[in-house]
């Protein structure tokens, strides 16, 4: 399983209900509900994708998030909301957080930290966008049209009056490094956070 995905499992009570947005094939879904007993559905476009996630026991349903956002489903459906590397990938983040935590009555967010001091770096000596393990595609074929930062994220949660219950700093392998806690918004290459409405 994907590194971030292993890291927010234990966020996730057991038996609870769960909507994983941008699922893709569904593995963090499968994991949970083999080893928490979980039930919820996935949302996914990617029609391979769709396809993986049947194959691992997977509730999917065919969503565009752009033009759907969280419509059809009802208020607090859910008790987690999860959405890992897609916030970045959305037309209107924002709008996508209030639906969240509209249908669930907690979310967990995970994206590339563009502040990260390598990005920066990059931009500094080539003087153009960054291209990572994190970021892979060049600007005019990337799917990440909104990046974002630490900071850019926390005051947006501010702003929308959303409470930030856990925040995890993490490398490229989703692995926690304690000097990444002091200037998460330079030293960290992942966020990964638990949200609930205030």
């Amino acid at each position: 399983m994907r590194g971030d995905l292993e890291i927010i499992s234990p966020w996730v009570s057991q038996a609870s209900t769960v909507l994983d947005m941008g699922c893709g094939d569904g593995l963090l879904l499968a994991h949970l509900q083999s080893e928490k007993g979980v039930k919820g559905y996935g949302l996914e476009i990617d029609e391979d994708r769709i396809t993986e996630c049947i194959v691992n026991g997977v509730n999917v349903v065919e969503h565009d998030l752009d033009e759907r956002g969280l419509s059809g489903f009802s208020d607090n459906q859910f008790d987690t909301v999860i959405m890992t590397q897609a916030l970045q990938a959305v037309r209107r983040p924002d709008e996508l957080l209030d639906e969240m935590l509209r249908v669930g009555k907690q979310g967990i967010v995970t994206f590339p930290n563009f502040g990260y001091w390598r990005c920066r770096q990059y931009l500094l000596l080539n003087g153009k966008m960054p291209m990572s393990k994190s970021l892979p595609h060049t600007w005019y074929n990337t799917p990440n049209i909104h990046l974002c930062t630490f900071k850019d994220f926390e005051i947006l949660c501010r702003q929308k009056g959303i409470r930030v219950l856990n925040r995890l700093e993490v490398n490229a392998e989703f692995e926690e490094k304690s000097f990444a806690k002091l200037w998460p918004n330079l030293l960290a290459e992942f966020a990964v956070y638990r949200i609930e409405k205030k």
